[in-house]
């Protein structure tokens, strides 16, 4: 059962990200202030969770949630930043769009560059320990994921559709076969070598 909340003195919000590991596409981060008390029992890391699950989910946090927000840094923005400062970036802009002000950010991972001036507490692997980093962990993914399909018919061949731009050994083919598109990172790893006839 995950944490409601760090403390009950102060309206949290839960932050995370997604798509930080991948070749194409945008970060995205979300933040979730959720109610004090809240309880599901099914909120967890949303790699934990099917996909049919994260949705379903997905509409329960954005009914429930006090104020949530979510945003894309797109790949140009992470080619010229690096992908940590993209993250951050993601996450500073999403906690400024909440519509209600929080007192405290709980930050999914080690580390955070602050430029919201709220106190923060970095917590590793909290989307599995706290509710609002589950819950935001949820909505980065789906929103990420839903862009990803959007885009998938302008370039179907790297299968974006599935893989949504993380590099799988199908992603890692097509780029070696046929090149890269706008949407991939230039500054991306494509990892080690493969045979492409495996």
């Amino acid at each position: 059962m995950l944490l409601t909340s760090f403390t009950k003195k102060y309206i949290e919000a839960g932050c995370d990200e997604a798509g930080r590991g991948c070749l194409a596409g945008p970060v995205c981060a979300a933040a979730v202030v959720l109610p004090h008390g809240y309880r599901n029992d099914f909120l967890t890391d949303s790699k934990l969770l099917l996909p049919e699950k994260r949705e379903l989910l997905r509409k329960e946090i954005e009914k429930t949630a006090l104020a949530y927000s979510v945003v894309l840094i797109d790949n140009q923005t992470i080619d010229e930043i690096n992908i940590l400062n993209a993250t951050f970036e993601a996450m500073n802009q999403a906690v400024l769009k909440l519509k209600q002000y929080p007192e405290l950010l709980l930050i999914d991972g080690n580390r955070f560059l602050n430029k919201t001036r709220i106190p923060f507490e970095c917590v590793i692997k909290g989307d599995q320990k706290y509710l609002s980093i589950a819950a935001a962990s949820v909505l980065a993914k789906t929103y990420r994921d839903d862009y990803m399909r959007s885009i998938h018919p302008d370039h179907p061949i790297y299968n974006w559709y599935n893989n949504k731009g993380y590099p799988t050994i199908e992603h890692r083919r097509a780029i070696a076969v046929h090149g890269t598109t706008p949407y991939h990172r230039k500054s991306f790893s494509m990892g080690p070598p493969f045979n492409l006839f495996t």
